[in-house]
Order: structure tokens, then sequence, then C-alpha cells
């Protein structure tokens, strides 16, 4: 017996799926800026839309009293999300055309994408790209990052400040509604929380519970 028959029938006997030893597939996307707060921050997403976000905070001056910590946590995207963005990873032919624009403009932050998987391996680096698909692409991504730092915000008010969650909620409502923090369902965990909590004040508790309706949007 060949050794690729041997191989494949030990995973056959060990109850192992061939489609479970393909490689999957792993999108991830690497943001940096010093002037914010975090500085720096990586998401990655599989197509089943788990992943993993890591944020640091950097040296930029604090303009708040209480910060969000540095995150390091498994987190959950839609697995709609998820799959627009292979989508346009795969259309974009994994990031080998370039994604940057090179034009004068205001520099809004390093974004690296970052495809690994069965269809090969790519990446590109851009502060602004004239495509379309890779600069909605990035905004959206930078969108969930707000969201998970916004999470991690309310849980620090809710142990330090908890007057401080009337005015963190109503930003937050307020960027859910215009796009700038997408994925709610993604800090649902916490917002569950903030509408248990009976210390908590009652207009963050029904702010949260309008973020949990949009947890699936």
């Amino acid at each position: 017996m060949s050794r690729r028959l041997a191989l494949l029938a030990a995973l056959v006997a060990a109850g192992v799926s061939l489609a479970s030893a393909e490689p999957t597939a792993l999108f991830q996307i690497d943001f940096s800026n010093p002037a914010l707060i975090p500085a720096q921050w990586t998401l990655e997403i599989h197509p089943d839309g788990s992943g993993h976000f890591r944020s640091v905070r950097g040296n930029a001056i604090p303009t708040q009293d209480i910060e969000p910590p540095n995150i390091d946590r498994d987190i959950q995207v839609s697995t709609q999300f998820a799959q627009h963005v292979f989508q346009v990873a795969e259309r974009k032919r994994l990031f080998h055309g370039g994604c940057e624009s090179h034009l004068n403009v205001a520099y809004q932050g390093t974004k690296k994408l970052l495809y690994q998987g069965p269809a090969g391996e790519g990446s590109c680096e851009f502060n602004y790209s004239k495509d379309n698909d890779i600069q909605n692409l990035g905004d959206s991504l930078m969108s969930v990052a707000n969201t998970l730092i916004e999470g991690a915000r309310l849980q620090t008010l809710l142990q330090h400040d908890r007057l401080g969650l009337d005015r963190e909620t109503e930003v937050l409502v307020e960027s859910a509604n215009d796009g700038r923090a997408q994925q709610i369902g993604s800090i649902r965990d916490i917002l569950e929380r903030l509408v248990d909590d009976p210390s908590v004040l009652d207009r963050v508790k029904r702010r949260a519970r309008l973020l949990l309706s949009k947890a699936n949007d």
C-alpha cells in the first residue's frame, strides 16, 4: 500500500472525514495607526464566522478617563458576513493585484489583508484603495473591530464607572445605526449582562436591548 493510501486508511480508521483533513481557509486584517487607541489590532476570520481578535493600546495620549484594555479573545461573526469577506478575497485574486491607490489622501491607518487557504495565499497593504470592493471591505472590517473595542470598553465601564455606560451605549447605538459598528452579535455577552444587571440605568438597558435586536443584522 502506498503512503497516501495508508494515510487515508488511517484517517478513516480514526473516524476523521476527508473534508476535515482539508486545510481551513483564513482571512486576516492587520491594522495600525499610532495616533489611535488601540494603535494596532488583528482580526482573523474563518469561513464559518469563527475567529480571533487581538489589540494593543500603543502610546497615544488618552482622550478618555477609562480606556478599553488590550483585547485577546475568540470572536464570532455571522456566516453571511464571513462568506462575503472570502468572496471578495477570491474575486480580487487573493489581493495579488495590489490594494494601495498611491493617491495623496489623509492617512487613515495601514490595513494589511491576508488570505491563506485551499485557493492559495496572497496579501496586500493599503491606506486608501481606489478599488471600491477592497476599500469597502476594509471599512466594514474596521467597523467590526470598532464593535469589539466598544464591547471591551463597556465591560470596563460596567466594572469601574457604571454611570459612564449612559453615554457609551448612546454612542454605540449611533454607530450601529450609521454603520460605524457592525456585527453587534460579536459583543452579545456584554449587552446581555447590561440588560440583566439591576444596578444599570434603565435607559442603558433599553439601548442594550435595542443593540441586541440588531445582533443578527
